[in-house]
């Protein structure tokens, strides 16, 4: 991606969100998926935090996407050392964002793609699609294995996901980035981003006098 992608803000409560009529993408995953790079191959820049200690993410981080729309960097799930307060404040705060913020559009659900899907992909999947959250499945990492096994892994998790669009990509060897972002942003955004912000403004003027 060539746009400019910047960062808004970090929150944990609805009424921290930024104040926006962009439509937004949340991305998640587990801990060790390989979620940060994925974002960072995908803004072709080093925006969110890569390191060698999973879960280092605590909060919903927002960031603006050449004003279209926000991309939205959500806490890695399922790290075994966090405290139970540390989970339960997790669960509240990823609820919330999902119940609440109405610009949410869709869910991209990042994947080792080695790993088996788990009640963990499960309960994250029927939550979204129960808010009409379409979800989109990401395989992370498939430059460690051989095609062959790509393949494989690929059926078993459209198998049991149930998921209508599961794709493979490797962040390191920049497979299926391109591709995986411009699904997303035709399935999940296009509707949604009106071709100049005026435009926005125009739309939103229009809304409120209807009220």
């Amino acid at each position: 991606m060539a746009e400019s992608v910047r960062y808004l803000k970090s929150a944990v409560v609805p009424g921290d969100f930024p104040q926006t009529a962009l439509p937004e993408i949340a991305v998640a995953g587990r801990s060790n998926a390989g979620k940060s790079s994925f974002i960072n191959a995908w803004t072709g820049s080093k925006i969110a935090l890569v390191s060698q200690t999973p879960g280092k993410t605590r909060l919903l981080n927002f960031f603006n996407v050449a004003n279209k729309y926000l991309m939205v960097d959500t806490p890695g799930y399922g790290f075994a050392s966090r405290s139970g307060d540390e989970v339960r404040t997790w669960h509240k705060m990823i609820e919330n964002y999902f119940l609440y913020r109405k610009n949410l559009k869709g869910l991209v659900l990042v994947m080792d793609v080695r790993r088996e899907w788990s009640k963990d992909e499960e309960l994250l999947k029927e939550f979204c699609l129960n808010q009409d959250i379409v979800v989109y499945l990401v395989l992370t990492k498939v430059d460690k294995i051989s095609r062959n096994e790509q393949q494989k892994f690929l059926k078993e998790k459209q198998r049991d996901s149930g998921l209508a669009y599961v794709r493979l990509c490797s962040a390191l060897k920049k497979i299926g980035i391109e591709e995986i972002e411009e699904e997303i942003f035709d399935l999940c955004l296009k509707e949604f981003v009106p071709k100049t912000l005026a435009q926005r403004e125009k739309i939103d003027k229009k809304e409120r006098g209807k009220k």
